[in-house]
């Protein structure tokens, strides 16, 4: 058995999950066979009404049993039911059934056995976004806007997008074949290849000039060492010459505690990382940034946040923001302030994933459904954003409380009073002109959040150079 905790938004794929310190800490308070018993005798005091209330749940089961419409299997009932005791704490605790728990660990890894395709839906079938780089299916020659139409002879119609995804994934080396058509031949081309492991690619870096820019779309166990490839990276290429760095974490939903704290060390040699308390003292702890841990060794660093950085990333950036080792850019994070565990349970019935702590940043601040606030606010566009599903923790239904934080109760999270900074700052646009072109991901010279950081790197640079002389 493996407990793990992890900084997670919601749903499965968004986010991940983390080793815990030990199994028994939090077992006891679950039982060591993570029974039911052990768990509920501690949940309440009142058995007899436990038992009651229990008696209730049993008599809604059988009626469900023999009155519903049509029959429905033991198990999904008992599943759902699991599902909406979980669901009905916060936004975050779940019931994970074996494939939907399979399936996480698989995301958490960030690493497969597959082809090497991005792919969506598209009429029924299945559309390559874009073959990854040196993996099966760039070599065997699939391009992006590929239609594929079968696997293995069967066609994908009447697939869900999962399913389909779920066929082309498998233990290396065995073979699959793709039937594809293609924008301009006539006939359908069929592709043989061989599953190899595929590793997610969470970090993209290039050079802006001379100032290197990282960005990571999510933490998975990949993180840390994508990190320290990217900056490593970036210095060959500029003969050691970098002027400064731009840090991407928007949209980037959060993951693994572990490699939070891990890629927080990266720009940090010192100081607190991030604390978490749990509703028992002794389960909550603290993390310090290591000697020497800082890869780019000092250099100005701007991190890029909005609504959608979240968990792992608010961590990462309320310890560069508290250590004022980075200028935070860009809009309000989402506002995950809280940390869950994932209990395996016995029998490969999968598991649940509890909410178990609330985290704090360096000097105590609890961004629970406040967010971090940047310290240069930009928005990507002029428009105001749509706000057709929930953009931050706050606008979800019974999230936890902000509590025990040096900001608890407050309606926004300052951050503490910046005076180190470029007067550039304060002269950056909130929104762009209005004949800006519009975004186009392959062109960074259209995102103008990440020109402001730009600009705001070379600020940095400047009056660094200017103290130091």
């Amino acid at each position: 058995m493996k407990l793990r905790t992890g900084l997670l938004l919601g749903a499965t794929f968004l986010a991940g999950i983390t080793c815990a310190p030990e199994a028994g800490r939090l077992a006891r308070h679950f039982g060591a066979s993570l029974g039911i018993a052990p768990a509920f005798a501690e949940a309440t005091t009142d058995s007899a009404d436990t038992y009651r209330l229990l008696s209730l749940f049993g008599d809604v089961f059988e009626r469900v049993r023999a009155d519903y419409v049509e029959p429905v299997p033991d198990r999904e009932l008992i599943e759902n039911s699991i599902n909406g005791m979980l669901t009905g704490l916060d936004p975050h605790s779940s019931y994970m059934n074996a494939k939907a728990f399979q399936d996480m660990q698989v995301q958490t890894r960030g690493e497969f056995g597959g082809l090497g395709l991005e792919v969506t839906q598209d009429n029924g079938f299945i559309k390559v976004i874009s073959p990854i780089d040196d993996t099966p299916a760039a070599r065997a020659g699939i391009k992006a806007g590929d239609l594929i139409l079968a696997l293995d002879g069967k066609s994908v119609q009447g697939l869900t997008l999962n399913d389909a995804v779920d066929h082309m994934r498998g233990p290396p080396d065995s073979k699959i074949t793709l039937t594809i058509k293609r924008e301009g031949v006539e006939k359908p081309i069929e592709v043989s290849m061989k599953r190899e492991i595929i590793h997610i690619q969470v970090v993209r870096s290039s050079l802006e000039g001379d100032i290197g820019y990282i960005r990571l779309s999510q933490f998975t166990e990949q993180s840390d060492a994508g990190i320290r490839q990217a900056i490593a990276k970036l210095q060959s290429q500029a003969g050691g010459h970098i002027k400064g760095y731009v840090f991407d974490l928007r949209n980037n939903p959060g993951g693994l505690l572990d490699q939070a704290v891990a890629v927080s060390n990266d720009f940090l040699n010192h100081g607190e990382i991030v604390s978490t308390r749990a509703r028992h003292p002794d389960d909550s702890q603290r993390w310090d940034a290591k000697a020497g841990g800082d890869l780019t060794d000092g250099a100005p660093l701007v991190v890029l946040i909005n609504s959608g950085s979240a968990s792992a990333s608010e961590i990462v950036s309320g310890a560069l923001q508290d250590d004022r080792r980075a200028v935070l850019l860009g809009t309000r994070s989402f506002g995950k302030g809280s940390v869950q565990t994932v209990i395996p349970l016995p029998g490969n019935n999968g598991a649940i994933r509890l909410t178990t702590a609330r985290y704090y940043t360096p000097s105590g601040r609890s961004i629970q459904g406040l967010g971090i606030v940047p310290d240069v606010e930009v928005h990507e566009s002029r428009e105001a954003a749509g706000a057709m599903l929930p953009e931050r923790e706050a606008d979800l239904n019974h999230i936890i409380t902000n509590s025990g934080g040096t900001n608890s109760g407050a309606s926004q999270p300052a951050p503490p009073p910046r005076n180190d900074l470029p007067p550039l700052a304060k002269d950056l646009p909130q929104r762009p002109p209005a004949d800006w072109p519009t975004f186009d991901p392959a062109k960074p010279a259209t995102d103008f959040q990440l020109q402001q950081a730009l600009k705001l790197v070379n600020a940095l640079a400047a009056m660094k150079r200017a103290s130091a002389n």
